[in-house]
């Protein structure tokens, strides 16, 4: 069974629909992290990624 519950972008409320926020209309997403891993092969790549806007 995979997650159910979502978030709506725009008005931040909790619903189960899977397309649009039965509020607003708005996009629903996964409110959910991703698991974590130890023997994450791109971890690396993320954290290039993320420090690479960022500037000392």
């Amino acid at each position: 069974m995979g997650w159910l519950l979502r978030k709506c972008e725009k008005c931040h409320l909790y619903t189960l629909n899977h397309g649009t926020c039965p509020h607003c209309g708005g996009r629903v997403h996964i409110p959910h992290p991703a698991k974590f891993s130890p023997n994450d092969k791109y971890a690396k790549h993320r954290i290039l990624l993320k420090n690479e806007g960022k500037e000392t």
